[in-house]
């Protein structure tokens, strides 16, 4: 079987890379053809035979004339159809599997796609892994920056309320175009092309399924994780933190929890613009980003982990991660966090954004050591879906 990974960035950038990377080397290892298409880059690892990708965008750092152009190019890319098409007539392949490719290379390649179909007479699935909600919120995380609240008002295809929200960055400009780029594709009903849309929580089916063309396609298969080597480690005396440094990530919430319990150590790990806010405060201890091998140890000597986020998670690997590495996770109860924690079990829930249920509860755990010794042993008797059985399942929609 021949698989073309389509996705804007073909570099380490976030999660969706980590699932592309890693499942088109395990589609590989069992035997099947993997090429990616996505921008071109300097930190680019992975590409296709015809060495052939659209032209980087940067917002932030491109030239005068180039900001003039990405509003339209960030709707429709001519420039995206022609080169997917390179690499379609080349490498013909059976599956075009689409991750995260709105504003950079844009629907258009889905376009390309069809007409490549029926002017090969080839039969293609798309297949579609929904890692944020951009297909149904133009801000991609249905969460306002500027309230810094949740938000569902574009659901239903009411796009506009992007714009009134300044939702984008908090531009009017940047808004109204992510407002167009939303309203056009659906308008041209180009999601309807896609065979199958794989939600990776509950929770992100259920906001997908309020569109009616994504509720014939849409199915759930949560993300997968590999199981840490090490064992019986023992535990330390902290509670650690690891992702972004952001207050959608519920950082300020934590800080403040951090400063009512000056007995109790807390360790984070990661970067992000509130990074500075933690300067100054006893019994806390940066480590900064970690990776690997470092990372592992660090999830596993903690007593527990925590995830406060305060906007609708999708299917976070951090909470997946801590229980592989035997230790409990005390997470916000919103998204799809609370379909990975076993409340009870292998972990306990808060409401999100409660600083006060949040404190209350780090006590509670801190202060019955053998609640977590047990919830410990339990994460250790869990499965989550490995990578190879999660490619399985996924060659079965394939």
């Amino acid at each position: 079987m021949k698989v073309l990974m389509v996705n804007k960035f073909l570099f380490p950038n976030g999660g969706s890379e980590t699932y592309i990377f890693k499942l088109g080397e395990e589609l590989i290892r069992q035997g099947h053809k993997v090429q990616y298409f996505g921008m071109e880059h300097e930190g680019r690892c992975v590409g296709n035979s015809v060495n052939t990708y659209t032209s980087i965008m940067d917002f932030h750092k491109g030239s005068r004339l180039s900001k003039l152009l990405y509003p339209v190019k960030t709707i429709y890319s001519i420039e995206a159809r022609k080169k997917i098409r390179l690499v379609l007539e080349d490498f013909k392949p059976d599956v075009i599997h689409l991750n995260n490719f709105n504003y950079q290379i844009t629907p258009s390649v889905i376009v390309e796609v069809i007409r490549w179909k029926k002017k090969a007479g080839h039969k293609c699935k798309i297949i579609y892994t929904a890692h944020d909600y951009q297909l149904i919120c133009p801000n991609h995380m249905m969460y306002n920056p500027n309230t810094h609240t949740n938000c569902q008002k574009c659901l239903g295809s009411r796009f506009l309320n992007c714009t009134n929200g300044n939702c984008i960055h908090g531009s009017k400009v940047k808004s109204f175009i992510g407002t167009m780029e939303a309203c056009y594709w659906n308008k041209r009903n180009i999601y309807e092309q896609i065979d199958i849309i794989i939600c990776p929580s509950r929770f992100m089916k259920k906001q997908m399924d309020t569109n009616p063309v994504f509720r014939k396609k849409t199915i759930i298969l949560h993300n997968f994780i590999g199981k840490p080597v090490l064992k019986d480690i023992e535990k330390r005396d902290y509670i650690l933190y690891f992702g972004r440094f952001s207050e959608e990530k519920g950082m300020k919430t934590l800080i403040q929890a951090c400063r009512e319990l000056p007995s109790i150590q807390f360790v984070f790990a990661g970067t992000g613009p509130l990074g500075k806010e933690l300067e100054g405060i006893s019994n806390i201890k940066n480590v900064g980003f970690q990776k690997g091998p470092n990372l592992d140890k660090l999830i596993s000597e903690a007593q527990l982990s925590v995830y406060p986020s305060e906007w609708y998670e999708n299917c976070p690997f951090s909470v997946m991660e801590s229980q592989m590495c035997g230790t409990p996770v005390l997470g916000a109860d919103i998204g799809g966090i609370p379909e990975l924690i076993k409340a009870g079990y292998t972990g306990d829930l808060f409401e999100s954004g409660n600083k006060e249920e949040f404190v209350k509860c780090i006590k509670r755990l801190w202060n019955n050591r053998d609640i977590l010794k047990e919830y410990s042993i339990n994460c250790n008797k869990i499965e989550f879906d490995t990578l190879e059985s999660y490619t399985k399942k996924l060659i079965d929609l394939y």
